[in-house]
């Protein structure tokens, strides 16, 4: 695994994600279309004047056809069954698409946080939920609380990450990837004793993870936000803004 690229405004320039925690996905993830033409055309009405229909953001589809022979090959990566995607490329992945080297190592740091770290699907799904409270992404948070719950994380932590509720009755785990995610990103720093504990309950190379994995998907949210990439028009918004 490439740990390259992205680690947002915490610790390198873009890269990813984050994301999203987001290539067409396999079919079981797979994100409705907006192909068709009549869902070109809600979106057409119900997006910003600046934001394509197709993508959903502020730059058309990339066109395989108009790729040279490297973004080709990335574009079919992006796009093959051993991607696994929310949003297919109607998300973050379809903007890293534009910078086909940058992306392929994106695409690499966030399959690896994603979805092999020590971290496991469950804790790994709080982490990105955490993250786009803090950072209050309704796009990342809305397509990872469905995936948060589908990987077993109950809707009680769910809802204490939702609405900034105490975390004295949570498990200890959780509970502390919730005060490590407040930390660094409302403190701006993750105390000693917030820190330590860390290490106790995760390990050394888990905390390293940990503090990627949330760094990859504030960028994936900086892209969000600088492309302003938008909620299908048929999609509920589900977290509480500010």
């Amino acid at each position: 695994m490439k740990l390259v690229g992205s680690f947002g405004y915490l610790l390198l320039a873009i890269g990813t994600s984050v994301a999203v925690g987001y290539g067409q996905s396999n079919p079981s993830e797979q994100a409705p279309s907006r192909a068709s033409s009549g869902s070109l055309q809600t979106a057409a009405e119900a997006f910003p004047k600046d934001v394509y229909p197709d993508s959903g953001n502020r730059l058309p589809l990339v066109k395989r056809e108009e790729m040279d022979a490297y973004g080709k090959k990335v574009y079919d990566l992006f796009v093959g069954p051993q991607t696994r995607s929310l949003l297919g490329l109607q998300g973050p992945y379809g903007i890293w698409l534009y910078s086909p080297r940058l992306g392929e190592h994106l695409l690499a740091e966030n399959q690896y946080l994603r979805y092999k770290t020590d971290l496991g699907q469950r804790l790994t799904e709080l982490a990105i939920l955490v993250t786009a409270r803090e950072l209050d992404n309704n796009f990342e948070w809305t397509a990872h609380e469905p995936a948060a719950l589908k990987a077993g994380l109950e809707q009680e932590i769910i809802d204490s990450v939702k609405y900034r509720k105490d975390t004295a009755s949570l498990g200890e785990r959780e509970a502390l990837i919730i005060r490590f995610g407040r930390e660094l990103f409302g403190k701006k720093k993750v105390s000693s004793d917030t820190f330590a504990r860390a290490v106790h309950l995760f390990g050394k190379q888990g905390v390293v993870e940990l503090t990627i994995l949330m760094g990859n998907y504030a960028s994936i949210a900086s892209v969000i936000n600088a492309f302003d990439l938008q909620l299908r028009p048929d999609q509920k918004p589900l977290l509480p803004m500010p």
